[in-house]
Formats: C-alpha cells, structure tokens, sequence
C-alpha cells in the first residue's frame, strides 16, 4: 500500500491530469508560443522553492535521479568519499556508488539517523562530502552534521527523500546543507508514482545540476546549445503529468503532514504508559513527517516477540533499508577494499534489531511498516490500534 498522499487522491489530481493530456503537452519543453501549453514542471519547480524557502528548484524523474544530479553538481570526483548512514534506502549508495564515489557508512543513533558521533572518526583525506539521511521523515541533527561539516570543508547533500514537508528548527529539510534531493515515490508524502525534486540556493549547483538531469543543457532550454554545453548529462526530466500531480499534491501537503501528526499524537498517547519499549528520538519534536511511529524496545526478543504476534517485524529485516541485507552493495564494497558484514555496526544492529515501525501514513510491508493505521483512520480504528499494540505487548 502507498504513502499518505496517495489516500488523498481526488479531483485535484484527476483534473490536473486530464487537463495536461487534452493540451496535448506531455513533454516538459513545448510551443512557447501556445497557450495550451501549460508549463506544469517549471510551475512546480517554482511552487516547491517557495514552499521550501530556497532560490531554486528542478525536478527529476526519481529521488535516485535527484541524488545523481545533486552529488555531480557538487563537483564530486571518482574516488572521493562520501559519508552516509548504516540504515538508509539502497538509493542512498547506488546513487553514490554510480556518481564513482565511495560510501563511507556510519552508525545511526536512536533518532535512526545518522550520529553525529560517529563521523569524525569516519573521516579521511578522501572525505569529501556527507550524506544525511532524514530517514522515516525524521530530521537528522543538522546543527552538529552542519558543524563537523564546516570545520573539515566538507558538502553536504540531504537526502530528504522520505521527508518532503519536514522541518529542522524552523527551516525546511533540504534547505540546511549545499542540496537537497527529494522523491514522489508511491511510498511518500507526495506521491506521483515516481518522481522527484532537488533544491539549493546556489545558482551554479542548480545549473550544474540542470544539466545533468538534460543532456547538458543550461536551464529552461528552447532548443539544441549546440556549443553551449560544459555538463555531460542524461535524461532525468520529469513529464507534464507527473508535475501536474505533484502540483495537486503540493497544495495538501501541509495538511497531510499535520493530520499525520495529530493521529500519530493520538496513537502514542494511546500506548505512552506501556512498558518494555521507548518511541525513537525526534530531533526536532515538532518538524518530522509523522509518517511512522517507531518504537524502540528493551529487548530485542520482545522486539520480536511483539512485532510477530502483529503480523510485522524488526527494522533490521527491512531488505533493502539496512546495509546488511543489501548483498549488491555488500559485494561492490568488498570489490573496491571495504568488505562489510552484519556486525560492521553493532550500535546500529543492536537498534534496528529492537525497533518497529507503525503504521501512521506510510503502510509499507518492505521498510517494516506493514502495520498500523493510515492517515484515513478513524478515532476509532485507531484506539482499537492501540490496544491490539498493548496487548501483544504484555
């Protein structure tokens, strides 16, 4: 089952779609100079970089395609390191294993992102850029990510995929560190069945990363530069109807963030005086997505124990979430000198081994989800929620 948004599918969409299918405009380039021409991509770009607070905006076709134009435009080179969490989507490191970088991973803490402690010692003279990961739509500490970012020079690329519509302390995930990149997958809290966004306030990171996503050319393009383009690029762009979604989308994504909150706030206040487990840290108690309510057990058999009887099951048997069930990786890491194991990060085992996810808004089975509410229940649905979840508890 998908993401929040997709449980707010309606008119909005529907609408937008056949309007975009009857301009007869499917591609993000048309006549300039026809007025069915709707201009759907260059008009999310500029609704998302207002929405987000930053001067600039593309959109792409997958959060992975974000995550590829974003590390080339940061000037990134074959060889050098990238540093990124233990528990995060695979498309964390295929995107940087293809941009020739090598991912450096590092131990995740009880927000389940990245811990600030562990990344200095992580760090090399090949150490070039860090990779924070808002996992579960749970900002990662950006004060002290950003500051062990300064003081050794490094970039930093939020990977804000699973956490369009969050917040760290006032500012919009995505808008702390050089870049930002966002997905629309089905899974998210806006959904256009794939899709994606990447913002930053610098204009060159925003053209370099234009490029890439275009075959090399330069923003808003009318036709072929032939002698104009410095970026070797690909074909990342998104179509006119995925943007009109995403526009549709766009509009409820506030409410659906704080609806989410409000029914997640009602579930924990259902199971809060229950012993045996401790929900995750949110770093910023009042801006993550409330996508999912994450608890963290004392044990790991009663993690167990409780995530079976509901028909779930541990974090560190979410597949392709954890570094090491993803065997691909594991095998690229050991082909290029950093063989990798269960065991490489015991604080980060020792966590996901003892954490669940609950359903709030996100219902999926693959990141040890496929249990709880979504943000369609009712008060009652969700009390009965709760006592299923204490129950099984005892």
């Amino acid at each position: 089952m998908p993401g929040p948004g997709a449980y707010w599918f309606g008119k909005e969409e529907t609408e937008a779609v056949m309007e975009v299918i009857q301009s007869g405009y499917l591609f993000r380039y048309g006549s300039e100079n026809d007025p069915k021409f709707l201009h759907k991509v260059y008009t999310l770009e500029k609704e998302f970089a207002k929405y987000c607070g930053s001067h600039f905006a593309l959109a792409t076709s997958s959060g992975t395609s974000s995550l590829i134009a974003s590390i080339v435009a940061l000037g990134l080179k074959p060889g050098d390191e990238m540093i990124v969490p233990a528990y995060t989507f695979v498309a964390s490191y295929s995107s940087i294993i293809f941009s020739g970088l090598v991912p450096v991973l590092s131990e995740i803490d009880e927000s389940l992102t990245l811990d600030p402690d562990d990344i200095e010692h992580r760090i090399t003279s090949r150490t070039k850029a860090i990779m924070p990961v808002h996992m579960l739509g749970n900002p990662c500490d950006m004060d002290r990510i950003m500051a062990i970012a300064i003081k050794h020079n490094l970039v930093v690329l939020e990977d804000s995929c699973q956490a369009a519509g969050a917040s760290y302390k006032g500012k919009k995930i995505g808008t702390i560190g050089n870049m930002g990149a966002f997905s629309l997958n089905i899974f998210k809290t806006i959904n256009t069945g794939d899709g994606g966004l990447v913002i930053t306030n610098d204009k060159n990171l925003y053209e370099t990363a234009f490029g890439v996503h275009d075959q090399g050319h330069k923003p808003s393009r009318l036709g072929v530069e032939v002698g104009a383009r410095s970026v070797i690029g690909l074909n990342f762009r998104m179509t006119e109807l995925t943007a009109a979604v995403a526009l549709a989308q766009l509009i409820k994504l506030d409410k659906i963030v704080n609806t989410l909150r409000e029914k997640r706030s009602k579930f924990k206040s259902l199971i809060s005086g229950t012993k045996g487990f401790k929900f995750r840290t949110l770093n910023d108690a009042d801006g993550d997505c409330a996508t999912l309510c994450t608890v963290i057990f004392d044990t790991k058999e009663q993690a167990t124990k409780v995530s079976k009887s509901l028909g779930s099951k541990t974090l560190d048997q979410s597949g392709w979430h954890v570094y090491a069930n993803m065997e691909h990786i594991l095998n690229h890491l050991k082909q290029v000198g950093q063989p990798h194991t269960k065991g490489s990060y015991p604080r980060t085992d020792d966590i996901l081994s003892r954490s669940m996810n609950i359903s709030i808004g996100v219902v999926d089975g693959g990141l040890g989800a496929g249990w709880g509410i979504n943000i369609n229940s009712t008060n009652a649905e969700i009390e009965a929620t709760g006592k299923q979840f204490n129950d099984a508890c005892k």
